[in-house]
């Protein structure tokens, strides 16, 4: 069967069937041999590639440097840190085999690499003087799903993880929130996606961290999508893996440990915040594509000649472009780039180059506008621009509107069952977290800053501690 004949279910009639559709048409995945694993397809991959270079200009700028840790971890190494195992040990994928003979002890593939930076921390650090050390990687992950939902939920899945060690809590802390602001920073700046942000509860927080901080988004069909974390560990890594250095005053101390990460799950938010029934909508800073011209009758040399003018002009000025010469009809390819969420179009023909003009079509509202050929590169500089601020704007207001605030189970209820954030007072105790879990399969999303002056939990009706938001998630 033949995907690009079908038509593309609506996100209103089945969000789940829509989001499969968008990245089978959209051609940014597809299912691989094994189960559990997928394909990333040349323009999913090269979403992710845009990310990256985005992150890791963000992070070199701020100290860090790249390195690439083993795939795999001994099982003895993996089970030092106790919290940490029981937190990854129902997911992990284990080899037991090597060649013809067993394994003596098991090579765990890696579902995250604390362990393994940690330990060779323990090698490299001996004083103060080799402090801070700021290493993050680029790599991929096995986490033994049983469900696979494209870039959400799978086997496998590419990411970055940051793993530094500092002289003081403060610095280390410090590092904590500013990994956490730079994800949060990348959500307005290159995905347009508007992210919540703030501390997970005791219940939701990382295998081992002493505090975890997250950046979620809210997706189309009113559930939240954990799209990055940041980790403050503490001291309970390095002393589990006895990392110590002499510090100034003489004294051997263990240094204090962060850990930060977001995965190509940041994938499937942009599908699912900005995609509508037409296909994938990509914001102009992350999209592979920035600009496709569609040349109308193509086989004119004059078209020709316009086409290949204004291509060389826009990449001389740093837009990524594409040309669509194929011999499908513009009806085609105007559909086949809206599916795969180009976000302008440039189209050509005879008659426009007789009135000295070109037609520039907008993906994400559908607008078209002229403007004169003298003008295309500085006007399609100027509307890349204005796609990217609509489109981070409409995904804000969309947030803001589905922030609702409940005082009491029953309403925090009718609020997530609805679609959104329910915001509520919270007295901190784990109990009403998985009360409201039973209830509604809802989850503590993220602790807001705000301070509680008066009110009570609108849970089980104590004094209340802390602003915690409630959301069913992906």
């Amino acid at each position: 069967m033949d995907i690009k004949n079908e038509k593309i279910t609506g996100r209103d009639v089945d969000f789940a069937q829509w989001y499969t559709d968008v990245c089978k048409k959209a051609e940014l995945m597809d299912y691989s041999s094994t189960k559990g694993f997928i394909i990333y397809r040349p323009y999913g991959y090269a979403i992710w590639e845009e990310i990256q270079k985005y992150l890791d200009q963000k992070f070199k700028a701020c100290g860090h440097e790249n390195v690439y840790m083993p795939l795999v971890i001994p099982e003895s190494l993996f089970n030092k840190e106790k919290e940490h195992v029981k937190g990854f040990a129902p997911e992990t994928l284990i080899a037991t085999i090597g060649g013809k003979e067993k394994i003596v002890d098991r090579l765990i593939i890696r579902p995250t690499s604390e362990c393994v930076f940690t330990d060779f921390y323990s090698r490299i650090i001996s004083s103060y003087r080799d402090l801070p050390k700021l290493y993050n990687q680029w790599c991929n992950v096995v986490r033994w799903e049983k469900t696979t939902r494209p870039f959400l939920r799978g086997s496998e899945f590419l990411w970055q993880e940051g793993h530094t060690m500092h002289a003081s809590e403060k610095e280390a802390q410090e590092e904590t929130t500013r990994m956490l602001d730079i994800y949060y920073k990348m959500g307005e700046e290159l995905l347009a996606i508007p992210f919540m942000k703030g501390a997970k509860s005791e219940k939701e927080k990382f295998a081992g961290a002493i505090s975890t901080y997250s950046i979620e988004a809210l997706m189309h069909d009113g559930k939240a999508l954990q799209c990055g974390t940041s980790h403050y560990f503490g001291q309970g890594f390095a002393k589990a893996f006895n990392v110590k250095y002499l510090d100034k005053d003489n004294q051997t101390k263990f240094p204090y440990q962060t850990s930060w990460g977001v995965s190509t799950r940041l994938i499937g938010a942009l599908i699912m915040v900005h995609g509508d029934d037409n296909g994938l909508v990509l914001p102009p800073n992350v999209a592979p594509i920035q600009v496709v011209i569609v040349p109308i009758k193509s086989d004119q040399k004059v078209v020709q000649d316009k086409v290949k003018l204004y291509a060389d002009s826009l990449i001389k000025n740093g837009i990524r472009v594409k040309v669509d010469n194929s011999d499908h009809t513009p009806g085609w390819k105007f559909a086949e780039w809206e599916m795969k969420g180009v976000p302008l179009r440039i189209e050509i023909g005879p008659k426009d180059i007789e009135k000295g003009m070109v037609t520039l079509a907008k993906r994400n509202d559908m607008k078209k506008l002229q403007v004169k050929e003298t003008d295309l590169t500085k006007e399609v500089s100027k509307t890349l621009k204005t796609i990217q601020d609509e489109m981070y704007q409409k995904a804000l207001k969309h947030l803001k509107a589905n922030i609702k605030e409940a005082s009491s189970l029953d309403e925090l209820k009718k609020i997530v069952d609805a679609g959104g954030y329910a915001k509520v007072i919270w007295c901190g105790e784990e109990a009403c977290e998985d009360k409201v879990k039973e209830l509604t399969t809802a989850t503590l999303r993220c602790i807001g800053v705000e301070e509680v002056k008066s009110g009570n939990c609108a849970i089980c009706g104590k004094k209340g501690k802390y602003i915690a938001y409630f959301a069913k998630a992906y």
